[in-house]
């Protein structure tokens, strides 16, 4: 079965909240819920700043980006923030399918660069990530990248 995928639209942020709460929900980590997400969304996919990628009908996956400015290049840098494809379709192609979308949407914004942020226990997302290209250190030096956080 081929996936489909299509950037995302407002309209999309109910099946989008579902999702990102599934994620959250899966993984045990803390999640403001739907009702708290879908509007945000929908806020935030109406703006120039943030876009998502859905794949198939109903949604096996997606991927949530965030773009900035910078100073360092003339287009903004994208940030994925979120990418998560259900549980039954891992391992299909969907990840996949997902990700080059977004590759090809940031190119169409003049994207500079792509960063995403992996735990250190994910392994499978790191594999992921680099057979598609990213790598978690400086291509020039081989110098690692580190991702430092902090709450507020």
């Amino acid at each position: 079965m081929t996936t489909v995928t299509r950037r995302a639209t407002p309209h999309d942020a109910a099946s989008l909240a579902e999702m990102l709460h599934a994620f959250n929900t899966e993984f045990d980590t803390e999640t403001p819920g739907v009702e708290t997400l879908e509007p945000r969304l929908r806020t935030l996919l109406a703006g120039p700043a943030t876009f998502a990628v859905l794949a198939d009908d109903p949604a096996a996956g997606l991927a949530l980006v965030t773009l900035r400015p910078n100073v360092w290049s003339d287009g903004p840098v994208a940030l994925l923030d979120e990418m998560y494809v259900a549980p039954a379709q891992r391992g299909s192609g969907v990840g996949s399918a997902i990700l080059q979308h977004m590759v090809e949407i940031c190119r169409e914004l003049g994207v500079a660069a792509i960063e995403i942020n992996v735990d250190e226990s994910d392994a499978g997302a790191m594999r992921f990530y680099e057979r598609h290209g990213f790598s978690n250190g400086d291509p020039d030096t081989g110098e690692k990248a580190f991702y430092f956080y902090r709450s507020l």
